[in-house]
């Protein structure tokens, strides 16, 4: 099938153009260039992007949205909620939630999303009959709301680490998230069986250091994502287990490369962020998320220097908006520095789009471009917040929210 579009304004190649006209044959674009007498062609108003990728969720947690503000405390306090929650939870009832939240991120712009997936089995720990049934929820809720997905099944060994780097058992509900071994969570992801399926690290606190590598290889060259210094205690933990910061722990164990995405890389030293960044690693910041659970605001633009690749995700769900993740980057980094103009709208935009897809495993996605996949959100230029302020990258990226997209294609 065939198609062809006239787009008012797009982002092309980071800037904004007049008038393109875009023909896609079995969901990939086969041209994209300046527009002529075509009256097939569908005419889109507005400011066109490419489709945007939310590189890190949680689909569970979109649950506690607005149920957990009235409550002080820190992360720790946030996640004996959040664990709550996922005791209860089962295929069907886990799969009508995703389903909620998939809609509502391809309703946002969303085309695509890298599911961070660790609620594996049973309320005691059992597994399933199908011991992937979690998983499997998952990957259909994301058909049936009409958005890509890569599930990083996630491996989760240890309830945290003595001062001697042996682990804590996992207890409660955190039985549910164990395979006991990294070679059992290999053999299980394996079964799979959906090229859909990549990999994560849950954290060097629950992953000890000799599982590490397991996960590593079995990942090969497909993505691997993993929380990396969220929490000050975190590292702190890691320090007095294995005397070297989590950074160095993934670097010592060949876990750190271009494949994979740190998430948060909030609490970094001077080193870590070289090693981070010498690897070509993508560092997946979450903005909305990390202000809501008091996190801290992490080096973004330290790391971009050193050679990481930003890329974007809305995490808990505290709100749906690469919009609003995109904006708080620039805007945390100005609160911390007492300066502005860090990140300009086409290195933010890079990293909602491309970069963002690239660190999920769609190389193919993220540009309007000649051999990629025909995923575009539209801006409304309309709207209270967008009138007046022009058809550009500045427009999207520091005007626009979630709630002035007006057209999602994907494919």
């Amino acid at each position: 099938m065939t198609a062809s579009y006239l787009l008012e304004h797009a982002l092309i190649d980071g800037g904004v153009q007049k008038d393109v006209l875009v023909e896609a044959s079995d969901g990939v674009l086969t041209r994209v260039g300046g527009a002529t007498q075509d009256e097939q062609a569908r005419r889109i108003g507005g400011l066109t992007l490419p489709g945007l990728a939310n590189c890190h969720s949680h689909a569970f947690h979109r649950a506690l949205r607005g149920r957990t503000q009235q409550e002080r405390g820190s992360f720790w306090t946030w996640r004996e909620q959040m664990y709550g929650l996922a005791a209860e939870l089962t295929p069907d009832s886990y799969h009508a939630l995703a389903v909620e939240v998939y809609a509502e991120m391809r309703a946002t712009g969303i085309t695509a999303v890298g599911e961070f997936h660790y609620l594996h089995h049973q309320p005691d720990g059992t597994p399933y009959q199908d011991p992937n049934e979690m998983g499997k929820a998952l990957l259909a809720a994301a058909d049936e709301a009409g958005i890509r997905i890569r599930l990083l099944d996630t491996c989760y060994l240890a309830a945290g680490l003595d001062r001697h780097g042996r682990a804590h058992e996992p207890e409660g509900v955190q039985r549910r998230f164990t395979d006991g071994s990294a070679d059992a969570w290999a053999e299980r992801v394996e079964a799979f069986g959906d090229d859909r399926v990549a990999a994560a690290i849950h954290s060097v606190r629950a992953v000890p250091r000799d599982q590490m590598k397991t996960i590593a290889q079995w990942a090969g060259g497909k993505p691997l994502h993993v929380h990396l210094s969220e929490q000050v205690a975190e590292n702190e933990q890691c320090v007095e287990a294995y005397g070297v910061t989590p950074t160095r722990l993934l670097a010592d164990e060949g876990v750190l490369g271009a494949n994979v995405s740190v998430v948060h890389a909030t609490h970094l030293t001077a080193e870590d962020i070289d090693l981070i960044g010498s690897t070509g690693a993508f560092a997946c910041f979450c903005p909305t998320t990390e202000r809501d659970l008091a996190d801290g605001i992490g080096p973004s633009v330290a790391l971009a220097r050193a050679g990481a690749r930003l890329t974007l995700g809305s995490d808990s769900h505290a709100v749906i908006d690469i919009f609003e993740e995109m904006r708080a980057v620039e805007m945390h980094e100005r609160l911390a520095t007492q300066q502005r103009g860090h990140w300009s709208a086409a290195e933010l935009l890079a990293a909602a789009t491309h970069d963002g897809h690239a660190s999920i495993g769609f190389d193919d996605a993220g540009r309007i471009a000649v051999g990629q996949r025909a995923d575009f959100v539209t801006v409304d230029l309309e709207t209270w917040r967008t009138r007046g302020t022009g058809a550009s990258a500045e427009t999207a990226v520091f005007a626009a929210t979630a709630a002035d997209v007006s057209e999602v294609w994907h494919g």
